[in-house]
């Protein structure tokens, strides 16, 4: 194999290998990150996530995911990560893996009755059937996307499209109260079910404006505050002194 060869092969192989992989291929190795808040020049906020699937040849693995920004023509987004299913029946009211498999089943309906009804006609030639066929497996794609946003017009009017007009009317408490409900609901149902609990208590919840920041609302520590009050008094001693020392 020549040298020009080899070369070639080399970057193509760096190539292949520095890009995220496609979503048919799993990788246990996929993490992700969010990042939401306030930019310096921005009056609403917005939300960027990233998934990321390490290193190769010192070039970062990663897609964004989901790219969101709240202004005066959206005036609020839920975006789930993660375990997102008991947000999505609360959102769209329905769990999205029932909703794919009602529509696998209908794709099946619209492709096979229209085969099975040409058939059973005993008088059509060969072609004619074959043109016929193909005529209507067309208008079978065709309704079946017209249903699809049908019923997303339907889950947007009747569920998300209500809720996303409350949130955008509730207090900074409330919102952290949402929020903390939909992942403690994830949890429970984990819990109650046979899939693995990747969600769990205590949750951690903090709502970030422009005014104030970074809020923690509630979070878990590693020992309990009352069995420790001298950490806690020490803790802000410290921090009053450096506040003192400046």
């Amino acid at each position: 194999m020549s040298n020009a060869a080899v070369r070639v092969l080399t970057s193509t192989m760096l190539e292949i290998l520095s890009r995220f992989p496609p979503a048919e291929i799993e990788s246990t190795a996929i993490s992700g990150v969010v990042i939401a808040g306030f930019g310096s020049d921005e009056v609403f906020p917005s939300l960027i996530s990233f998934e990321v699937d390490g290193i190769a040849s010192n070039v970062l693995r990663y897609i964004i995911q989901k790219k969101v920004t709240v202004g005066v023509d959206a005036g609020a987004y839920i975006a789930p990560f993660a375990q997102s299913e008991m947000v999505s029946r609360f959102m769209d009211g329905v769990d999205p893996e029932y909703e794919a498999n009602i529509q696998q089943l209908l794709l099946g309906i619209l492709r096979g009755y229209p085969e099975v009804i040409i058939d059973s006609i005993a008088d059509l030639a060969e072609n004619e059937r074959r043109q016929l066929k193909e005529k209507l497996a067309n208008e079978a794609m065709k309704e079946f996307t017209n249903i699809g946003k049908k019923l997303d017009e339907f889950k947007q009017n009747r569920f998300s499209g209500p809720i996303t007009s409350v949130v955008t009317m509730l207090s900074k408490d409330d919102l952290a109260l949402m929020a903390e409900s939909l992942v403690s609901l994830t949890s429970f149902k984990r819990k109650v079910s046979m899939e693995a609990e990747t969600v769990g208590e205590p949750i951690d919840v903090a709502v970030i404006s422009k005014g104030d920041g970074f809020i923690w609302m509630k979070r878990k520590h590693y020992f309990s505050s009352e069995l420790n009050q001298h950490f806690i008094a020490n803790y802000f001693r410290e921090k009053s002194d450096g506040k003192k020392a400046k």
